[in-house]
Protein backbone atom coordinates (compact mmCIF):
# COMPACT_ATOMS: atom_id res chain seq x y z
CA UNK A 1 0.00 0.00 0.00
CA UNK A 2 2.83 2.27 0.78
CA UNK A 3 3.89 1.95 -2.82
CA UNK A 4 0.89 3.57 -3.99
CA UNK A 5 1.42 7.35 -4.69
CA UNK A 6 -2.37 8.04 -3.97
CA UNK A 7 -2.74 6.03 -0.54
CA UNK A 8 0.73 6.59 1.08
CA UNK A 9 0.22 9.67 2.85
CA UNK A 10 -2.94 8.40 4.08
CA UNK A 11 -1.46 5.12 5.15
CA UNK A 12 1.47 6.95 6.91
CA UNK A 13 -1.21 8.84 9.28
CA UNK A 14 -2.22 5.95 10.24
CA UNK A 15 0.46 4.89 11.91
CA UNK A 16 0.06 0.75 11.55
CA UNK A 17 3.28 -0.12 13.45
CA UNK A 18 2.72 2.09 16.33
CA UNK A 19 -0.88 0.49 16.24
CA UNK A 20 0.07 -2.92 16.10
CA UNK A 21 2.40 -2.71 19.30
CA UNK A 22 0.08 -1.45 21.19
CA UNK A 23 -1.93 -3.80 20.16
CA UNK A 24 0.29 -6.49 21.19
CA UNK A 25 1.14 -4.61 24.76
CA UNK A 26 -2.25 -4.72 25.57
CA UNK A 27 -3.14 -8.32 24.21
CA UNK A 28 0.12 -9.49 26.85
CA UNK A 29 -1.41 -7.12 29.45
CA UNK A 30 -4.75 -9.10 29.29
CA UNK A 31 -3.24 -12.80 28.89
CA UNK A 32 -4.73 -12.67 25.22
CA UNK A 33 -2.66 -14.41 22.75
CA UNK A 34 -2.13 -12.27 19.32
CA UNK A 35 -2.67 -14.02 16.55
CA UNK A 36 -0.81 -12.65 13.06
CA UNK A 37 -2.11 -14.01 9.28
CA UNK A 38 0.03 -14.39 6.62
CA UNK A 39 -0.55 -11.35 4.13
CA UNK A 40 -1.29 -13.74 1.36
CA UNK A 41 -4.43 -15.68 3.54
CA UNK A 42 -7.20 -15.35 1.05
CA UNK A 43 -10.01 -14.42 3.88
CA UNK A 44 -12.26 -12.74 1.83
CA UNK A 45 -12.08 -15.59 -1.39
CA UNK A 46 -12.25 -18.77 1.06
CA UNK A 47 -16.13 -19.93 1.71
CA UNK A 48 -16.07 -20.44 5.40
CA UNK A 49 -18.61 -22.77 4.53
CA UNK A 50 -17.14 -25.26 1.81
CA UNK A 51 -13.51 -24.08 1.75
CA UNK A 52 -13.55 -23.26 -1.89
CA UNK A 53 -11.32 -20.47 -2.97
CA UNK A 54 -13.14 -17.75 -5.33
CA UNK A 55 -10.48 -16.72 -7.50
CA UNK A 56 -12.76 -14.02 -9.79
CA UNK A 57 -14.29 -11.95 -6.42
CA UNK A 58 -14.19 -8.23 -7.08
CA UNK A 59 -14.09 -5.59 -4.64
CA UNK A 60 -17.66 -4.56 -5.60
CA UNK A 61 -19.05 -7.93 -4.94
CA UNK A 62 -20.56 -7.02 -1.44
CA UNK A 63 -22.13 -10.14 -1.08
CA UNK A 64 -19.82 -13.90 -1.60
CA UNK A 65 -22.06 -15.79 -3.02
CA UNK A 66 -20.29 -19.93 -3.54
CA UNK A 67 -21.05 -22.76 -5.19
CA UNK A 68 -22.23 -24.78 -2.18
CA UNK A 69 -25.24 -22.68 -2.02
CA UNK A 70 -23.92 -19.92 1.03
CA UNK A 71 -24.67 -15.90 0.05
CA UNK A 72 -23.35 -14.09 3.15
CA UNK A 73 -21.88 -10.52 3.52
CA UNK A 74 -18.44 -10.60 2.41
CA UNK A 75 -16.77 -9.07 5.55
CA UNK A 76 -18.74 -11.08 7.55
CA UNK A 77 -17.10 -14.06 5.48
CA UNK A 78 -13.91 -12.61 5.76
CA UNK A 79 -13.89 -12.07 9.95
CA UNK A 80 -15.28 -16.09 9.94
CA UNK A 81 -12.22 -17.41 8.32
CA UNK A 82 -9.84 -14.90 10.45
CA UNK A 83 -11.58 -16.41 13.45
CA UNK A 84 -10.41 -19.91 12.37
CA UNK A 85 -7.13 -18.81 10.63
CA UNK A 86 -4.82 -20.60 13.74
CA UNK A 87 -6.80 -23.86 12.91
CA UNK A 88 -6.09 -23.84 9.28
CA UNK A 89 -2.56 -22.47 9.54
Amino acid sequence: MMKNRHLSKAIAKQKLYDFKSKLQYKCEMQGIELVETDKWFPSSKLCSGCGAIKQDLKLSDRVYKCKCGLAIDRDFNASINLSRYKLVV
